[in-house]
C-alpha cells in the first residue's frame, strides 16, 4: 500500500513538472530573437531630490537677538595674558593666533560708540562674518586713552562679549603694527550649514 502510494506521488510531481514551464523559457520564447542593445556605462541619476536646507539670514539687527550681558567678566583681564580658546580647541591655536597664521579678512572698529551702539555693531558684525564665511578677524575697540575716567570701557567689555559668543573659537590681542591691546584678533568657527543648490 504504502509502495503504491509513493508511486502516485512521483508520478504526480514528475505531471507537475513536466506542465509548468520554467520562467527562463517563457521568457525567452516571448522575446524571441532580439540582442540587448550594447552597455554604453552611463548611470541615470536619482530623480529623488533633497530639499536644501535654508539658512536665516541673520544680518538684520531687528532680527538678531542680543543675548550678550555686560556683567560676565572675562577671566584673563591682563594685557599680557588676555586670551581667549574655548574649550575642545588645541592649545597651539593662540600661538598660532599671536603669530599672524590665519590671515585678517575684516576688521570692525568699535571706536567712539557707546556701549549699546557697540555692542549692537559686534552682533552685526559676527552674523555678518557666519554668513559670509569669515575665518579671522580684527575687532579694535581702543585703548581708552580718550575716555573720560582714562579707562577704557570697551577694552573691558569686548572679550567678555565674545566669549559668551559660540561661534568665537578663540581670541588674542593684536600685534604692536595690528593695533597692540586696543585690538583683539578673533578666530571664527565657520558655519555648518552651507548650502549648494544645482
Amino acid at each position: 500500500m504504502r509502495s503504491a502510494i509513493s508511486t502516485n506521488l512521483a508520478k504526480s510531481k514528475s505531471s507537475e513538472t513536466k506542465l509548468a514551464p520554467n520562467d527562463a523559457d517563457v521568457f525567452r520564447a516571448a522575446v524571441g530573437d532580439i540582442q540587448p542593445l550594447p552597455d554604453t556605462g552611463r548611470v541615470v541619476p536619482s530623480t529623488k531630490r533633497v530639499p536644501p536646507i535654508v539658512r536665516r539670514r541673520t544680518s538684520d539687527a531687528s532680527s538678531t537677538p542680543d543675548l550678550l550681558s555686560d556683567h560676565l567678566a572675562h577671566a584673563n583681564e591682563s594685557e599680557e595674558t588676555l586670551g581667549f580658546q574655548r574649550p575642545g580647541i588645541a592649545p597651539q591655536t593662540l600661538r598660532r593666533l599671536r603669530r599672524g597664521h590665519w590671515r585678517i579678512q575684516d576688521e570692525l572698529d568699535l571706536h567712539g560708540l557707546t556701549r549699546d551702539e557697540a555692542r549692537i555693531r559686534l552682533v552685526n558684525f559676527l552674523n555678518d562674518c557666519q554668513n559670509r564665511e569669515t575665518k579671522c578677524v580684527r575687532i579694535i575697540h581702543g585703548k581708552g586713552l580718550s575716555s573720560k575716567n582714562h579707562g577704557s570701557v570697551l577694552k573691558q567689555l569686548v572679550p567678555s562679549w565674545l566669549a559668551q559668543r559660540p561661534d568665537v573659537l578663540a581670541f588674542v590681542p593684536a600685534r604692536p603694527e595690528a593695533g597692540g591691546t586696543g585690538a583683539l584678533i578673533v578666530l571664527l568657527k565657520r558655519s555648518s550649514l552651507k548650502i549648494q543648490l544645482d
